[in-house]
């Protein structure tokens, strides 16, 4: 009887062991998907602000291209109006 009792104590402790070991890969793969989702997120959301920051500066550049040549036209005829 003693036997069986360390033999199940033994298989008791050797699953406690496996499913500690089992608990751990599972945290592990958790904390790996949480940091890969975390830097898509961050990733995407750099896409999205360089591309408006660049459509603002494309935005901006027209504006002062436009601008420039109205104010040289109008210069152009004042001096020779």
């Amino acid at each position: 009887m003693a036997l069986k009792m360390r033999q199940s104590i033994a298989q008791l402790e050797q699953a406690f062991v496996e499913e500690a070991y089992a608990d751990r890969e599972r945290q592990d793969a958790l904390r790996r998907r949480a940091v890969r989702r975390s830097r898509e997120r961050r990733l995407h959301r750099q896409h999205s602000r360089g591309r408006l920051r660049f459509f603002g500066l494309v935005l901006a550049l027209l504006a002062t291209a436009v601008g420039v040549t109205v104010a040289m036209f109008q210069i152009l005829i004042l001096v020779l109006g």
